[in-house]
């Protein structure tokens, strides 16, 4: 096969490994080890979790950068274009740039079958090699121990939360999930961990490992009163008071941010530049489908909430919203999700909701999706393509209501897609 674009590489590496999801650092570590890139030269800042990764590398990269330094980021899935999972400077690699990454890759392997991520991840570190970042942001795809970007030891490891997610392939339950989780952290090194509800298993690890353990609600802290246009953070040896907010909403964003300067913190930060960084860097950061608002009237909502936790917080953030109209939302989910803990947190909250068909063979039937919810008396406005559901929703939506897109990075992607086309992007 011949391939000379982008969109062709993608295609092909879809194909190149037998297996979707291949968890092992054997064969990885293996081509990072011929291709030269087993050994940065430089610090690396590893994120895992269950949710607010994304946020908190965004958090990071940005800070990093109002600090003068020059970092390399690898973030996954994006919700748009490929090119949003690598970024140097906080700019998106070139088609051009990655197909070259890639052409490295792929001669560096030989023979060694890699999965699309593990192609991907390899890339994004041959070019940050190439450009000579001097931190290497990698946010963990899925658990951390077999993760691809293990192969790489964390100065700092960063763990956002433990919670139910992709338990078919890290465990049914959160000491399993934790476990797993926790295997991006290294002896003796910082790990920060952003939630005060660890489970057990990720705190005996960590003991274990004699890790330099920094956790929410004790080695540091924020907060902020509701409503509030400042919030205050408490580390170590620094604490910042009128605190500009994140530029990404709801109340969880700040433990997202607080948990990305305790990580500089623990990188060796003084007080000063770590009170630089957050004013500088957090207002500027933005994350396609992390809520976020596009006003209307009607206002929509994009999340990529996609699991009982992250649906929680995404419920939250209505039950803030103040306003008369109604709730209608475009929804679509994978079968490998758990429905039920999904839409529960969103079932008392919303009026209409659009079911949205994903074409991909591992999404779940909205017929099945409809099923679910009428059994809760929930209504079912429409089942349809993103294109439909998007002009029907316009079409029968008040000025006042409030329009909710979330389930998976895919429904997000589309109906931003559609959005675009309606012209309500700007």
């Amino acid at each position: 096969m011949h391939r000379s674009s982008l969109r062709d590489w993608l295609r092909w590496q879809e194909g190149l490994h037998p297996r979707t999801i291949e968890l092992g650092l054997q064969r990885v570590a293996a081509v990072a080890k011929r291709l030269g890139v087993d050994r940065t030269g430089a610090p690396v800042i590893t994120v895992g979790g269950t949710n607010g990764k994304g946020s908190t590398v965004a958090y990071l990269e940005a800070m990093l950068w109002a600090l003068g330094y020059h970092p390399g980021t690898y973030s996954s899935p994006h919700v748009q274009r490929y090119n949003e999972r690598i970024r140097i400077d906080g700019r998106e690699a070139t088609d051009e740039t990655i197909v070259a990454a890639f052409e490295a890759v792929d001669e560096a392997r030989a023979d060694i079958p890699l999965t699309y991520f593990e192609f991907g991840t390899l890339a994004a570190l041959h070019l940050f090699r190439a450009a000579k970042c001097d931190v290497w942001l990698l946010e963990v795809g899925m658990g951390g121990r077999l993760d691809a970007v293990n192969i790489l030891a964390a100065d700092v490891a960063v763990l956002t939360n433990v919670e139910l997610d992709h338990t078919d392939w890290l465990g049914h339950d959160r000491d399993s999930i934790g476990r797993e989780k926790a295997g991006i952290m290294r002896p003796n090194r910082p790990v920060i961990l952003g939630s005060a509800a660890m489970p057990r298993a990720v705190m005996a690890h960590a003991r274990c490992l004699g890790s330099d353990t920094r956790r929410l609600g004790r080695e540091f802290d924020f907060g902020a009163p509701v409503g509030a246009v400042h919030w205050w953070w408490r580390g170590r040896s620094a604490h910042l008071s009128e605190l500009p907010l994140p530029g990404l909403s709801g109340q969880h964003q700040l433990a997202n941010a607080a948990a990305a300067l305790a990580a500089l913190e623990a990188f060796g930060e003084s007080a000063t530049r770590l009170a630089a960084a957050a004013r500088r860097g957090l207002p500027r950061v933005r994350l396609p489908g992390r809520a976020q608002w596009f006003a209307g009237p009607p206002d929509w909502l994009l999340d990529v909430a996609h699991n009982a936790a992250a649906a929680t917080r995404l419920a939250a953030l209505l039950r803030a919203r103040s306003g008369p109209g109604r709730v209608r939302c475009v929804f679509g989910l994978l079968q490998r999700k758990d429905l039920a803990g999904v839409v529960a947190p969103l079932l008392p909250l919303v009026d209409q909701w659009y079911l949205l068909q994903l074409a991909d063979d591992e999404a779940l039937a909205a017929a099945r999706v409809a099923a679910h919810l009428r059994a809760y008396e929930a209504q079912i406005a429409s089942i349809g393509s993103a294109h439909e559901l998007v002009n029907r929703v316009h079409g029968e939506a008040d000025m006042a209501d409030c329009i909710v897109a979330f389930g998976s990075f895919r429904v997000v992607a589309e109906i931003l897609h559609e959005l675009r086309l309606l012209g309500r992007l700007r």
